[in-house]
């Protein structure tokens, strides 16, 4: 996994809480962990397909939330928390087996206010998913 420095106390404490999550039920894998990026791959199998056969599309808004989840949440304050308020997602092109990554970035931090937006692609590296997240930033409990 490749992260900034500064944060390692925060990449260690997603990896201890991590089982029993849906991203450990959907095998989500963060690679990239940065306060300006994060990356991830999520597998297209039995967990994470539609009766069809395709991608399902809530398994695609569950690796985008993660990402910009995540990625919110190394960029507030100790003892702050960020929590997704909304999230959209548009579904541009199908996928039946493989591996997908996830790619997301901040277009504004702030104080109580985060939006990122992601991306989700294919093998092929072709667009399957884009979205956006908007973040509030609470105290945490």
């Amino acid at each position: 996994m490749i992260t900034d420095d500064g944060i390692e106390e925060k990449v260690n404490l997603l990896k201890e809480r991590k089982e029993f999550t849906i991203s450990e039920a959907l095998g989500i894998e963060l690679t990239v962990l940065k306060k300006r990026f994060i990356s991830a791959t999520m597998p297209v199998d039995n967990r994470t397909k539609q009766p069809f056969g395709l991608l399902h599309g809530g398994a695609s808004v569950v690796l985008g939330e993660t990402l910009c989840s995540v990625g919110a949440w190394l960029n507030v304050d100790e003892g702050s928390a960020a929590v997704g308020l909304e999230i959209n997602a548009n579904h541009i092109r199908a996928v039946r087996d493989g591996i997908v990554t996830g790619t997301a970035e901040p277009i504004h931090i702030g104080k109580s206010i985060q939006v990122w937006v992601f991306e989700i692609r294919n093998e092929s590296d072709k667009l399957v998913c884009s979205g956006r997240c908007t973040l509030s930033v609470i105290k945490a409990r």
